[in-house]
């Protein structure tokens, strides 16, 4: 079976997407300024390990607090806002 790599950050979005009630193209948007991106993962095409750790990082900072992020799929520390902009 060869699973996509990608299937994690897949997921994050479209829990995202339905739990917002936006749709994939716009949480591409959010996430990368790219509405096609999460089109192209689950089409097989990838994205270098600094764009999934991004991708990941925006998703555990913007998680909305009333949905339970998915099991098995590990979370970075979020990052408050004023980190961002001193980093």
């Amino acid at each position: 079976m060869n699973m996509n790599p990608y299937t994690p950050l897949i997921e994050l979005c479209d829990r995202y997407a339905e739990h917002s009630g936006i749709t994939h193209w716009r949480v591409s948007f959010l996430v990368r300024g790219d509405g096609q991106f999460f089109n192209r993962l689950k089409e097989g095409r990838g994205c270098t390990m600094k764009t999934a750790i991004s991708v990941q990082q925006w998703f555990s900072d913007n998680w909305p607090l009333d949905l339970e992020w998915p099991e098995g799929i590990e979370r970075p520390k979020a990052v408050s806002v004023s980190e961002r902009k001193s980093a």
